[in-house]
């Protein structure tokens, strides 16, 4: 991303948290870089228009993995210093990143997309013990 591109992105998440002080400007990042992750992931990077788009329950299965890659046993810890208590607060991040122009949305997609079916507590905890497990085993 060239600095010009760098600046303006800053100053559009540095806007949206003037209006929605609930979460750091770190957790806006992750979730723009999850997001990234999550079209790898399902192939999506190389598609245009419908075809890129990814719904919020697969954002939330996205940044779940992408969460357990970056910050392992600690990504709970994370969520929580960044203002992200439930999968929900990444619904709200989403959307106040749509109403700032920086993604866009299907008329289907909602914040309930986001509410439930994934229990990151869950998650976390059984990468933390298949770290712990690894080790062990060395």
């Amino acid at each position: 991303m060239a600095a010009a591109e760098q600046d303006l992105l800053e100053d559009t998440i540095q806007a949206v948290r003037k209006r929605d002080r609930r979460f750091s400007r770190n957790a806006y990042y992750f979730v723009l870089d999850a997001l990234d992750f999550t079209m790898s992931q399902l192939g999506r990077e190389a598609k245009t228009g419908e075809d890129r788009h990814v719904g919020g329950r697969e954002l939330l299965i996205g940044i779940k993995e992408y969460a357990a890659d970056q910050f392992g046993p600690m990504a709970e810890l994370v969520f929580e210093r960044w203002g992200v208590r439930a999968p929900a607060d990444f619904g709200e991040i989403v959307f106040n990143l749509i109403d700032a122009e920086l993604l866009s949305r299907r008329p289907s997609d909602s914040r309930l997309d986001f509410v439930s079916g994934v229990d990151f507590h869950q998650v976390f905890a059984e990468k933390h013990r298949e770290s712990l497990d690894r080790i062990a085993t060395k």
